[in-house]
């Protein structure tokens, strides 16, 4: 051995501080406090709000039923809006009405002040517009979808030949100085009823319009040539509002509503522009739309939180266990043992070095207690009982009372997807004659429509669109903008009548008819998102199940015949229990069950998605 060796260490156990030892004796680290819940976005500022203001811009439909029931029925109280603040839609909803019937009445009067300058032969646009816009109604109608499809394409063709051919007539007469017009004695007043074609044949312009071209002799001429061009470039102005509209749109998509400004509600510009009414709704819809207190209508209670997803119910004999005593067991008591299960659902499960790169959207679970309360009875929708004091009166009775119309419920909720996809899971408890009832409710707010989410797209499309590709666009759609500015005209003025009219600020309060976010919904989710509904779902109601459980444990009661039917209703199945048996229906049921018959019953209703 040279003096460069080193002895081998002999083999042996690691020691405490080795590096691949047990730690030192000592003191253990203290453990990293788990991760709070995900970081809160206001309903004000979400993902979703934003799209449905984006929304009311593109869809009038949908602007027009914001508006009717959010500002119109002033006596009806605002939906529970979940993940969104349907007065902030309102007031975008409100704006976008405004800036649609200020286009509107700009292209009605350049419709007008054409028809005036071309004596009469802009009129002629409206019979291609109106076969244009026939085809587009008839494919909407009720009939057979062949007839429909063969119809609308024989109007909407015939439509846009007639319109070219009159493009081209009046190009080519407006390039000839007006000398067709004179030679073939064709003039616009001729289209109109009660007039010929002979009283201007010859070039000759009688009345106010005979001094356009400067005399008897300038009007053969110029002033027929003045008539054509007047005529000929009525669609190409109605085109550069048509654009002129679509770009106030994308201005709007890229500054107020876009998504680093759209958080900032103080700066919000429609925030601002609302009259009295507004300010006084918004106070009313913002107080009433997240709050605890639920005033409903008997036909739609759950008007608001979308689509029930398999509700169920759930009924069993409390039986008491033979090896501890009975305590009394009532519905507060239950719901205290299920809500610390459910609010653990936001802790990560992982390491502590990991858990804060869990972006699960369990860590944003809400869960929070509600009264629903009907409507009717109220003189006034100033008399809801909206503050803590009267919540807390409402909650307290309600919570054991078991009633038929107020009633008190556990809601959990999920907001998935930037609140594009909202799971809410209402629970209920009662304990009545020896029984425990439990009623599940979940329902689902589906994604909002394609054509909001790709508002962002259209805006951007149409700010880096080069001119020609604009121009082009704009005029495609100049025909259908001359009917829309009619229907959106007339449908200003009918909702105008019906809010001066209606006298629905005096009427008795009533409960939502219609929920802001339900209407923005299409109900069309994909793999990913379904996937995610039925894992927030099963797991949720599993906690719940298991609350349950535990309370009827530690209350001394038995467990295993409520064990054993939640997870075959919860599934979705139908629980039957005979004294020779049970039998599950429904998907993956395997029951088997020996014990004594009981008189109880469970149900999955078949509402909702499966």
């Amino acid at each position: 051995m040279n003096g460069n060796d080193v002895p081998a260490q002999s083999p042996g156990p690691a020691q405490p501080g080795d590096p691949d030892g047990p730690p030192r004796l000592g003191k253990e680290p203290p453990a990293a406090p788990p991760p709070g819940p995900l970081p809160a976005v206001p309903p004000g500022a979400s993902e979703a709000t934003r799209l449905l203001c984006a929304g009311t811009y593109l869809d009038d439909a949908y602007r027009d039923a914001v508006i009717d029931e959010l500002y119109v029925h002033e006596e009806r109280f605002a939906a529970p809006s979940l993940g969104i603040d349907a007065a902030r839609v309102l007031a975008h909803a409100l704006r976008a009405r405004r800036f649609e019937l200020g286009w509107a009445a700009a292209v009605l009067g350049v419709w007008i002040l054409a028809v005036l300058l071309s004596q009469g032969l802009a009129v002629a646009y409206a019979i291609p517009v109106a076969l244009m816009g026939l085809g587009r109604f008839v494919r909407r109608a009720p009939v057979p979808l062949w007839l429909a499809l063969g119809l609308s394409f024989l109007f909407r063709w015939y439509g846009r030949l007639t319109l070219l051919t009159l493009l081209a007539v009046l190009t080519a007469t407006a390039f000839d100085g007006g000398s067709l017009v004179s030679r073939t004695g064709w003039s616009g007043s001729g289209l109109l009823p009660g007039s010929s074609p002979s009283e201007f044949s010859g070039g000759g312009l009688s009345g106010d319009y005979a001094g356009l071209g400067g005399g008897p002799s300038a009007a053969s001429g110029g002033g027929s040539a003045f008539a054509v061009w007047a005529a000929l470039v009525l669609p190409v102005l109605i085109a550069a509002l048509v654009a002129l509209q679509r770009g106030q749109f994308a201005r709007a998509l890229a500054g107020e509503l876009s998504p680093q400004r759209f958080p900032d509600v103080v700066a919000d510009p429609a925030e601002r522009s609302e009259g009295i009414r507004f300010l006084r709704l918004r106070q009313r819809i913002r107080t009433e739309q997240h709050g605890p207190m639920v005033l409903y209508r008997a036909a739609a209670p759950f008007c608001g939180a979308g689509e029930p997803f398999k509700p169920w119910s759930l009924s069993v004999e409390l039986v008491p266990a033979q090896d501890r005593p009975t305590e009394p067991l009532d519905n507060g008591a239950i719901l205290a043992r299920i809500v610390p299960l459910v609010e653990a659902l936001r802790t990560p499960s992982g390491p502590p070095g990991t858990a804060s790169l869990v972006r699960d959207r369990l860590r944003g679970l809400e869960i929070d207690e509600c009264v629903f309360l009907p409507a009717d009875g109220l003189l006034t929708r100033a008399d809801a009982p909206y503050d803590p004091t009267g919540f807390a009166e409402h909650r307290a009775a309600a919570v054991e009372e078991g009633g038929e119309t107020r009633r008190h419920f556990l809601r959990i909720r999920v907001g998935g997807w930037n609140e594009g996809v909202v799971t809410t899971v209402f629970v209920r408890v009662h304990t009545q004659g020896g029984m425990l009832m439990l009623e599940v409710a979940p329902h689902v707010l589906w994604p909002l429509r394609q054509l909001y989410q790709d508002a962002d797209r259209i805006a951007h499309r149409h700010r880096h669109h080069d001119h020609f590709g604009r121009a082009v666009w704009a005029l495609t759609r100049a025909p259908r903008a001359s009917g829309e500015a009619v229907l959106s005209l007339l449908r200003g003025v009918r909702s105008t009548w019906r809010l001066f009219t209606g006298g629905h600020r005096a009427a008795l309060p009533e409960g939502p008819a219609r929920s802001v976010r339900e209407l923005g919904s299409d109900g069309e989710a994909s793999l990913f998102q379904d996937m995610d509904v039925a894992r927030y779902l099963r797991t949720i109601q599993a906690r719940v199940a298991a609350g349950v459980t535990t309370a009827l444990r530690e209350a001394g009661y038995r467990t295993e015949e409520f064990e054993q039917r939640v997870v075959h209703v919860a599934d979705g199945g139908v629980y039957v229990e005979s004294a020779q048996g049970a039998v599950g229906i429904g998907d993956h049921n395997t029951v088997t069950h020996h014990g004594a018959p009981t008189s109880a019953g469970d149900s999955a209703s078949p509402k909702g998605r499966s």
